[in-house]
């Protein structure tokens, strides 16, 4: 395998492993922690979801802008920057007064997270280009991704029944801190790897005031009808900044955020349609089913937590799976698996009951879905990223995550609109259950399409080679 100048793949891996662990912890450790910030804060019903959206939007948004900046200016300067802004952005949140002030820290969170969460992945594709190395890197990876964003909602329970809700954003801070010294003593610095032109920062900004709004016009049909004239000039003005993106990037005289011809690469483009599909279910499901929990059957923030683990410790399970796996086994096939288990799982936590309980209702499925999920999410990165030119890299994980955010924000609006349309006025632990199991049952046919596009998209491949699998010094032609 090669590796850059001064690189240590060993201690590049835990870096990017204790970054990864933090960002995906924050997309789902206030989740439990929600309806005492609705309360202590002032939120809505609907308003509060704003909490998730405001994070995920300029995260998923300005991804792409990341990416082009680590692969411009350095992956470690770029990572150490994200470092800064998110563990300041979280000290501000945890001392919020008002509504405002929580959502503007959660979306500062998400630039930081924009700018770090390339760099990071960007990193772990050049220090593991082929190989064996590299199955067991992105395995690694998609481990604490997975682990991340299950345990978040267990720490999320923990902090918010015996400290306050408030330490949902603190907790960062110290993780944030270890993060920023273990990247720059473990992570080399290696030279930018793209000379072009300034970043479209017009294409970024362009992109996310267009599904910002695009989300908004969705999150306010439980107040104005889809056929409304509010909604209906919502949507079209998201539709002209979406567009009109697309056109700068075609145009622009400086270095556009994402190169069109990118989506020509069938894995690419599959990869990135499966894992918006993706994020769109499970972010819904996470929302859905800690609400079920303690709306519906009563559960308090702690137990609510732990009652996460199992599904943490199937994703976990899951991504194991997929490594030893991913030895005999093409990563599409893995992604049609993972994705049949998912959706499977998902629907049948759409026959949640009012009157069920954790152990009938709740850990079977969790367990489906946990493995299922786990599957998915190595392959998907190594299908995104397969044969991307060194100098796109960033680019191309910047991509994978911003569809995967923008998939959770979108997924978030349109599956919650849909329960909160079902529950109606009158929220009685049955029209909760009706609305969030509505909720689930479309997340497992998100799920469905998901493993169709992975049938059509993608290209049939082959596992690794054995001279893959036993050679990992110098890197071998990736396969589409």
């Amino acid at each position: 395998m090669t590796h850059g100048s001064g690189a240590r793949p060993g201690r590049t891996l835990a870096a990017v492993a204790v970054v990864q662990f933090m960002v995906s912890l924050d997309l789902s450790v206030v989740n439990v922690g929600l309806p005492q910030i609705a309360a202590g804060l002032g939120f809505s019903e609907v308003g509060v979801t704003w909490v998730i959206h405001a994070y995920a939007l300029t995260f998923g948004g300005l991804l792409l802008l990341g990416g082009k900046a680590a692969d411009r200016y350095g992956r470690k300067r770029v990572l150490l920057l994200g470092l800064g802004l998110f563990g300041l952005a979280s000290l501000v949140g945890g001392l919020a007064q008002e509504p405002g002030h929580l959502v503007a820290a959660r979306a500062a969170q998400g630039i930081g997270a924009a700018a770090l969460a390339p760099a990071a992945l960007a990193l772990l594709t050049a220090t593991f280009p082929t190989g064996r190395a590299r199955v067991r890197a992105f395995g690694v990876w998609s481990a604490v991704n997975a682990a991340g964003g299950a345990f978040g909602v267990l720490i999320g329970g923990l902090l918010t029944e015996y400290a306050s809700w408030r330490w949902v954003m603190f907790v960062n801070v110290p993780m944030a801190a270890c993060a920023l010294a273990l990247a720059r003593r473990g992570v080399a610095a290696g030279p930018p790897t793209a000379r072009g032109g300034r970043p479209d920062v017009l294409g970024a900004v362009l992109a996310t005031a267009g599904m910002t709004l695009l989300v908004f016009g969705v999150v306010r049909t439980d107040r104005y009808a889809w056929t409304s004239p509010v909604t209906l000039t919502t949507l079209a003005v998201a539709a002209t900044l979406l567009a009109t993106f697309l056109y700068v990037e075609r145009t622009t005289a400086r270095e556009p955020l994402v190169r069109l011809g990118l989506f020509a690469r069938r894995s690419v483009a599959g990869a990135n349609a499966f894992n918006l599909l993706v994020g769109a279910a499970m972010a819904s499901a996470f929302y859905f089913m800690s609400l079920y929990l303690q709306r519906v059957l009563g559960t308090g923030p702690a137990p609510t937590g732990a009652m996460f683990l199992p599904f943490a410790l199937g994703v976990v399970t899951g991504s194991v799976l997929a490594i030893k796996l991913g030895y005999r086994l093409a990563p599409r096939t893995l992604l049609v698996i993972g994705g049949l288990l998912t959706a499977t799982g998902l629907a049948w936590f759409g026959l949640i009951s009012p009157d069920g309980s954790f152990t009938s209702d709740v850990l079977g499925p969790s367990i489906v879905t946990s493995v299922g999920f786990g599957l998915c999410l190595g392959p998907v990165v190594s299908l995104a990223t397969a044969g991307v030119a060194p100098s796109e890299t960033g680019t191309a994980s910047g991509l994978l995550n911003s569809s995967r955010q923008m998939g959770a924000s979108l997924g978030l609006a349109a599956l919650g609109t849909a329960a909160h349309h079902r529950t109606g006025r009158t929220a009685t632990p049955e029209t909760l259950n009706d609305g969030y199991a509505l909720g689930m049952s479309l997340g497992a046919a998100l799920l469905a399409a998901a493993v169709l596009i992975a049938l059509t998209v993608l290209r049939r491949t082959s596992p690794p080679s054995r001279a893959e699998q036993t050679d990992d010094r110098e890197p071998l032609p990736a396969r589409d």
